[in-house]
C-alpha cells in the first residue's frame, strides 16, 4: 500500500500550491500542471483491464466516437509520430479491436476503424471514467461545478493551441 503524505500526494511529493488570486506565475504553472497530471493519472487508473496502452485506448476512443481516421490524422490529433501511432494501431488491430479499411473516397488510402468489439471496449472504458468523474462532480457545490466548467473551456483552448 502506498504511503501518502498529509498533503494528499505521494510521500516526498511537493504538495500542489493553492490556486489563489495574486499567486506568482511559477506557482500557477505548477498548480495547473500538477492538477492536470493528477486527474490524468486518476483517469488512467479507471481504465478497463488489459494490455492496451493509454495511446491505443485513446485512439480506439477516437475512432469509435468519430469514425475511421487515417494514420496521419490520428498521429496529428494525438501529437505522436507516425511510427508511434503505427504501433498503437498494430496493437489494436492485433487484438481485434480495430481494422484497416479502404477509404471510400480514395482507394489509395487506408482508414483505421473500430471493430464491434473495439467499440464495446471503448464505450466500457468511457463509461467507467465518466462514472468516476460524475461521482466526483456530484460531491461538489454548484459554484465549484461552474468554476470547473470554465476551467475546462480554458484547458481545452490551451490544449488546442
Amino acid at each position: 500500500m502506498e504511503t501518502r503524505a498529509k498533503s494528499g500526494g505521494r510521500k516526498g511529493e511537493r504538495p500542489a500550491p493553492p490556486a489563489a488570486p495574486g499567486q506568482d506565475e511559477d506557482e500557477l504553472v505548477f498548480a495547473v500542471k500538477h492538477a492536470v497530471s493528477r486527474v490524468y493519472s486518476r483517469f488512467r487508473s479507471e481504465r478497463v483491464e488489459g494490455d492496451l496502452g493509454e495511446v491505443a485506448l485513446s485512439v480506439l476512443a477516437r475512432i469509435e466516437k468519430y469514425g475511421p481516421h487515417t494514420l496521419t490524422a490520428l498521429s496529428q490529433y494525438h501529437r505522436v509520430t507516425p511510427p508511434s501511432m503505427s504501433q498503437a494501431v498494430n496493437r489494436l488491430t492485433g487484438a481485434g479491436l480495430a481494422q484497416r479499411v479502404p477509404d471510400p473516397d480514395d482507394g489509395r488510402r487506408v482508414l483505421i476503424a473500430a471493430t464491434a468489439e473495439g467499440a464495446r471496449v471503448s464505450r466500457e472504458a468511457r463509461a467507467r471514467r465518466n462514472a468516476w468523474l460524475q461521482a466526483c462532480l456530484d460531491d461538489l457545490p454548484e459554484s465549484d461545478r461552474r468554476v470547473l466548467a470554465r476551467a475546462a473551456e480554458l484547458l481545452t483552448r490551451m490544449a488546442d493551441s
